[in-house]
Formats: C-alpha cells, sequence, structure tokens
C-alpha cells in the first residue's frame, strides 16, 4: 500500500518544529528517521496532514553528557549513539541493548528519540529507558517540560506527550561504580521484535526488572537489592503474572510468563552474581 496525501514542511530548527505542531495541532506528525512512521503511514495505520521533518535539524541532533545523564536530541540516529566510543562506559544497559535492535540498516536511520516517541511495548529503547528511571524532555512553543519514563509510556503505543509537543531529547542516566546492568532478548530471529525482553539493574539500595514485550508498555520490577533464592523467584513469579500476558500468533500467554521467569532469573543472576 501507499501512504495517504499529506503535506511536507522540513524543520530548520526545534523552536520551528514547535511552532509548527502548536499551529498544526494533531492533524501534524513528526518525522525523524521514519523507520516506524513510514511503515504506519504506507499501511495507513496513520493519515496525518502534514509531516514536519526535524532529521537535518542541527539543534537537535546531539549526544552530550550534563548533570550525570547522557542527553540525545531527537534528530540524532541510533547509530551515531552506539558507536560512541564511550558508550560502554557511560551507559553500559544501552550498549548492551544496541545489538537487538532490529538491524544495522535500521538504526542507521531510526533516531533513539523517535523509538521513544513510538513507545512499542516490544521496543529496546523503552526498556532500557524505563530500567535506568531515565527521563524525556518535552518541549512546544509555550512551555518546556521534563518526565520520568515511568510516567511518559501510557499504553500500547500512547504516551503523556501532548499533541503540540516535540520529544526534544531523552536523558538515560550515567553508569554509577558499584552498579551493574544486564540486557538480554528472546525473539524468533535476530532483528525481530522481541517476544519478551529483559533488563536487570542492581543499586545498593534496590534491584530493578524491566521486562517488555508481555503487556502494553514496557513495565519495572523494584526490589530489595538483598534478596535471593525462593524469595527471588517467587517475586519473578508474581510479577510474570501480573503483567497479564496475552497469546498471539507468535506465542502462548503461558510461553510468555515462562520467558519472564527465565529471561527475569538470567538478568538478575548477571548482575549480582559477581556481587553476592
Amino acid at each position: 500500500m501507499k501512504p495517504a496525501a499529506f503535506d511536507y514542511v522540513r524543520a530548520g530548527s526545534a523552536d520551528e518544529a514547535a511552532r509548527l505542531l502548536t499551529s498544526l495541532g494533531s492533524d501534524a506528525r513528526i518525522l525523524a528517521g521514519g523507520q516506524s512512521l513510514m511503515a504506519a503511514l504506507n499501511m495507513r495505520l496513520a493519515q496525518p496532514g502534514v509531516l514536519i521533518d526535524i532529521s537535518r535539524t542541527p539543534d537537535l541532533d546531539y549526544i552530550r553528557v550534563e548533570q550525570g545523564k547522557l542527553a540525545i536530541g531527537a534528530a540524532t540516529t541510533q547509530a551515531s549513539v552506539e558507536w560512541r566510543p564511550d558508550l560502554a562506559r557511560d551507559v553500559p544497559l544501552l550498549a548492551q541493548a544496541f545489538p537487538f535492535i532490529s538491524h544495522f540498516q535500521i538504526r542507521n536511520r531510526g533516531t533513539v528519540c523517535g523509538s521513544i516517541a513510538h513507545a512499542d511495548p516490544s521496543a529496546e529503547l523503552p526498556l532500557v529507558l524505563l530500567a535506568l528511571d531515565g527521563e524525556v524532555v518535552l518541549r512546544s512553543a509555550a512551555r518546556r517540560r521534563t518526565l520520568p519514563a515511568a510516567d511518559f509510556f501510557q499504553g500500547m503505543l500512547m504516551t503523556a506527550r501532548a499533541p503540540d509537543e516535540l520529544l526534544a531529547e531523552v536523558r538515560f542516566p550515567l553508569a554509577v561504580p558499584g552498579q551493574r546492568y544486564a540486557f538480554t532478548e528472546f525473539s524468533a530471529r535476530h532483528g525481530d521484535f522481541a517476544i519478551v525482553s529483559a533488563a536487570a539493574v542492581t543499586t545498593g539500595k534496590e534491584l530493578r526488572l524491566a521486562v517488555g514485550g508481555v503487556a502494553d508498555r514496557p513495565r519495572l520490577l523494584r526490589l530489595p537489592a538483598d534478596l535471593r533464592g525462593d524469595a527471588l523467584t517467587s517475586a519473578i513469579n508474581d510479577f510474570a503474572w501480573d503483567l497479564d500476558a496475552q497469546g498471539d500468533a507468535h506465542a502462548t500467554a503461558i510461553y510468555r510468563r515462562h520467558l519472564v521467569r527465565r529471561l527475569g532469573a538470567q538478568v538478575i543472576q548477571r548482575v549480582t552474581e559477581t556481587t553476592a
């Protein structure tokens, strides 16, 4: 199929993109990498009247360290973040997740902020942002606000972004000495959407387990840092049931719960085995 007719505008700056969103409202969509949006347009799942292209907007194309976080602009491609020399040191969980994201051709064009804004529950980047307690920066012509990832993701392909807001930046907290991170996923083939993905983070105070591909959004479980043995197994099992897994053509609900238990235990073991 081909997309329905639309107008195209190339924004020269973040301010211009925000002004266009304010004037056009819900009839406009932001185009950055287009790796999710173009498929939706071609299948006519999305039919905006105007596309606002920010892919060549200089003040939205950046990667920088600010106030203990890795800040990534809305026009920054996934590949440019993936190949950042210091990524494995600065945000190791993000470095672990990138090889699982589709294929390198997609990462060359797709943007980090675009994946977060699309909010696919099977996508890796929203899961990592949630596991790390990251943030998103939303801006409109009238205001700028920052939301934690837990408040931003609201449902299947649903976020807290208002129609006149641009997701201008995402912020991943930098690694802290003593913390450990692990990521894994299961899919039918490498590059396919994850049937279940899991990330674990251990800090001095808590153990976090984030799971994607099961519920209508990535979900996070916070546990005591010293939880082990049967108590940990029981907590992961309860979490698997709380996700209310649904069966589909790719996996049954029973199998998804099984994967939550197995993958959850694997990533937790990886972050705790040398610190126990």
